[in-house]
């Protein structure tokens, strides 16, 4: 499955939906990298403020990677900054 994450919104309810979808509790995901359960609990629900190291663990206890892409050209009605 993939996900288009633009804001640290998206991202949040990205990384909860797939700990969800692979039955792993926030302490469970937290122990699988080395991370405290608060961890996870902050980096879904304000991803800003965490740092990328622990991402990155997220990611990995989860089976997920990043991309990183160009996006597709802006149509007739714009498409900036989501922020």
């Amino acid at each position: 499955m993939e996900t288009v994450v633009r804001t640290p919104q998206q991202l949040s309810q990205a990384l909860r939906a797939h700990r969800a979808q692979r039955r792993l509790t926030q302490t469970l995901a937290a122990k699988n990298v080395g991370l405290l359960p608060k961890t996870i609990s902050a980096l879904e629900q304000k991803p800003g403020g965490s740092s990328i190291d622990s991402l990155f663990r997220l990611l990995s206890a989860l089976g997920l990677e990043l991309v990183i892409r160009e996006r597709p050209a802006a149509g007739p009605g714009g498409d900036g900054p989501e922020w």
